[in-house]
């Protein structure tokens, strides 16, 4: 089936019909396809996502939302304080690539550190600005959580909770990822180990922890955990807090970390007191885009796919939002492996 040529006025404005005539299907499959339906075979799905991309076909999003009473709108929830350098940034590029041709559009709503989380959510629900919404930096008792689901408004999380409550969710095995940064450090002979963790408020604090602390009492590792700061502090106050350490005995050999921010700046900090990364001491941090070797070859990484985490969720909502089963609604991603020189 080929498309036909379709002229269009400077005025006119496509529409389903134009894009119908344009491909050939009917306007029903036209618009099931740009909404992602699962009986839509995906090579009909990619043509009409193609036939509208050429056309500039945009919804009308008004009218769409007097017939249906929806907004076509992701909402997805970040702090001002995240690592825009490395996950947060993969996270929103993944999410909208994965909405890309589909019905839905994303708005990213940020919040402040001395605002309260839930009054966000509640904005959303309460004003209908969105048909779904993703949370991200998700809590183990997450008051968010909660009141999405006593609402039956649909969602998705970036991390898990511990609230007997189902809901689709992807999130990265940290328990794993601490367990195999041990292994790494103590086979390299490591023996004095420290942990700079994630907030304690943060769902994955508690799955890094409980990882870190196993494995290095399993394989006869000394270990300890930062007091004073977590791998979202500044990175002043982590090198400050790595001077500190350093001064003090039994010298640190082996370091775990979970941010691009907090891996640059505990090597920093290490460097400042006299040690030399890959002689003194080594680190291993996860990352979701390829940067920290390049700033010390010496770091052990393990990958964090956050692509494929805005793509899983992305769907999961899309999902949970048009009431249709979903093909995966949750998933714990396991990373198996380090990589280093």
């Amino acid at each position: 089936m080929h498309e036909r040529p379709i002229l269009l006025s400077e005025s006119a404005r496509p529409t389903l019909k134009t894009i119908a005539d344009a491909t050939g299907f009917a306007v029903a499959t036209v618009s099931r396809a740009l909404k992602d339906a699962p009986d839509i075979a995906e090579e009909t799905k990619r043509r009409v996502r193609e036939a509208a991309e050429r056309l500039g076909y945009r919804q009308n999003r008004a009218a769409v939302r007097l017939r249906t009473g929806k907004t076509n709108v992701i909402a997805l929830t970040l702090s001002t304080e995240a690592d825009v350098m490395n996950h947060t940034s993969r996270l929103i590029y993944s999410i909208a690539e994965a909405l890309r041709g589909t019905s839905y559009h994303l708005v990213v709503m940020p919040f402040f550190p001395d605002q309260e989380r839930l009054e966000q959510v509640k904005y959303i629900v309460e004003t209908e600005s969105a048909d779904g919404v993703i949370l991200n930096q998700t809590a183990p008792d997450d008051s968010r959580v909660k009141y999405l689901d006593d609402h039956r408004f649909p969602f998705a999380t970036h991390g898990r909770t511990t609230m007997g409550i189902d809901h689709p969710y992807f999130d990265f095995d940290n328990e794993q990822f601490a367990r195999i940064g041990v292994r790494a450090l103590v086979e390299r002979g490591r023996r004095n180990l420290l942990l700079i963790p994630p907030p304690r408020s943060h769902s994955y604090s508690s799955h890094m922890i409980l990882g870190f602390s196993g494995e290095a009492a399993r394989m006869g590792a000394r270990f300890e955990l930062t007091q004073s700061v977590t791998s979202d502090s500044s990175a002043s106050e982590i090198e400050a807090a790595l001077i500190a350490r350093m001064a003090k005995g039994p010298t640190i050999d082996g370091i775990v970390t979970g941010s691009n921010t907090s891996a640059m700046a505990a090597v920093y900090g290490a460097e400042q007191a006299g040690r030399v990364i890959g002689q003194h001491f080594d680190l291993v941090s996860k990352e979701a885009i390829p940067f920290l070797r390049k700033f010390r070859r010496e770091i052990i990484v393990v990958h964090e796919d956050v692509g494929r985490a805005g793509h899983f969720l992305a769907r999961a909502l899309m999902d949970a939002i048009e009431r249709r089963a979903p093909e995966l609604g949750q998933f714990l991603d396991r990373p198996e492996q380090v990589e280093f020189n």
